[in-house]
């Protein structure tokens, strides 16, 4: 058995107490929290959840972790573990009761960081707030604006859902072994759309369409969905690019679509 961290689950855990207890006061876990941890690795964040709740989850996919992991944690009965990959996880099962609402949190894997936080979107309606530890590069693509380098399908599918915070940064001596890049906390809050929006599943494939390839218009990126004329019609110049668009604009290019695509009633 090793604990020691595995490249090919981009693993860097995290052992700066200082910064450990900054996430904590972060996050000021109450006993009656549904809290679900992802990634635990060794444990050095879990150990300090613990005491603070009654019932903590984690989510951990390198079984040669689990060991050391109970051992950090005393064997608490408190700790829940689950090994799986947190990419595929039904989180709605934590959280069977309908007033139950999730608090995730975790140091996530650098390598599936972008992956996994789409599919943590699809539970939103389930979740109360995520705390995570991410690649700073992927938090400022998070909270990015409208015109930036930064902005995309990430940003815009996120704000649809939820309101994101960059909290602080975190450099590459808090982990074991150091990542070669600066880190970040994010918070995310999830609450309903700021804007009308007809069908969300036609939001989120719409702005996958629009961000597909990024140097294209919006008339050449969105052929097969709206015509030049459509997009005009929305008060949107169908010659300006995907990364320059609000949010609530490409609702209206999703709304659009809705309303073409479904049949009049008469």
């Amino acid at each position: 058995m090793s604990s020691y961290a595995k490249k090919h689950f981009g693993q860097h855990f995290l052992h700066d107490p200082q910064v450990l207890e900054r996430i904590i006061r972060t996050v000021n876990p109450k006993p009656d929290d549904c809290l679900v941890e992802i990634g635990p690795g060794r444990g050095a964040l879990t150990r300090l959840l613990l005491p603070r709740v009654d019932r903590l989850i984690v989510v951990e996919i390198d079984r040669d972790v689990i060991a050391p992991l109970r051992a950090a944690c005393g064997n608490s009965p408190k700790l829940e573990i689950h090994l799986e990959d947190a990419l595929k996880v039904d989180y709605l099962r934590f959280a069977p009761a309908a007033e139950t609402r999730l608090r995730l949190i975790g140091n996530l894997p650098y390598n599936i960081s972008t992956p996994l936080l789409f599919h943590l979107l699809e539970y939103t309606s389930r979740v109360r707030d995520m705390h995570f530890m991410l690649q700073k590069e992927v938090v400022d693509r998070i909270c990015a604006e409208p015109g930036s380098d930064d902005y995309g399908r990430l940003t815009v599918t996120i704000a649809a859902r939820a309101e994101a915070a960059s909290l602080f940064e975190v450099g590459p001596h808090a982990f074991n072994p150091p990542p070669k890049v600066d880190s970040a906390v994010v918070r995310i809050t999830p609450r309903p759309a700021l804007f009308e929006l007809l069908d969300i599943g036609a939001y989120d494939r719409l702005v996958t369409a629009a961000f597909s390839q990024r140097r294209k218009t919006l008339s050449n990126g969105l052929k097969t969905w709206l015509s030049a004329a459509q997009i005009e019609s929305v008060g949107i110049e169908p010659g300006v690019r995907a990364e320059t668009l609000a949010p609530p604009e490409f609702a209206k290019l999703a709304n659009a679509w809705v309303r073409a695509k479904t049949p009049s009633i008469c």
